[in-house]
């Protein structure tokens, strides 16, 4: 019998590259015009995996998140993976927004990205979760290629990468 080939899907941020993305976003911020005079932070917290947002108001807030999500497409960031969240009061008159970062697939999504593969009924085609990421295998490669276009057509609210193909 022939040996089973497989594949890794999971969802990682590389906060090397969003730090980067970031330290844009701050040096733009400040040589806008509509930011002059104007109190805008940009916090990132790598080990709660928060992004905090300080504004003035909620004009200039929603701008900055806009700067923001420009800078992380543009170096390859999966801005899916950041869960936006409404803007809170804070402290001086201005207003704050705490983003969630999803890293890894949370085990709502890896089981709906096992059911979504038995739905579609794939010879052989088998999906198990581990940890925080979902294996497929399956003896056939073509197969195999199959799913991964599937799973890429599919929204899961998060950003899939595949890996690990052998």
């Amino acid at each position: 019998m022939a040996a089973a080939s497989s594949f890794d899907v999971t969802s990682t941020i590389d906060f090397q590259e969003v730090d980067n993305a970031l330290n844009q976003a701050r040096k733009e911020v400040g040589q806008r015009y509509d930011f002059k005079g104007a109190r805008a932070d940009i916090e990132l917290n790598t080990t709660e995996k928060k992004l905090t947002l300080t504004a003035d108001d909620e004009f200039k807030m929603n701008a900055l998140w806009e700067i923001v999500q420009t800078r992380m497409v543009r170096r390859g960031v999966p801005v899916k993976n950041f869960k936006d969240t409404d803007s809170e009061p804070a402290a001086g008159g201005t207003v704050r927004r705490v983003i969630d970062i999803q890293q890894g697939i949370p085990i709502e999504a890896a089981r709906e990205i096992v059911k979504f593969i038995k739905e579609k009924k794939m010879k052989k085609v088998q999906a198990s979760i581990q940890a925080d990421q979902v294996r497929v295998s399956s003896p056939s490669k073509d197969e195999l290629q199959e799913a991964m276009r599937q799973l890429r057509e599919h929204d899961f609210g998060i950003a899939l990468q595949f890996g690990n193909y052998r």
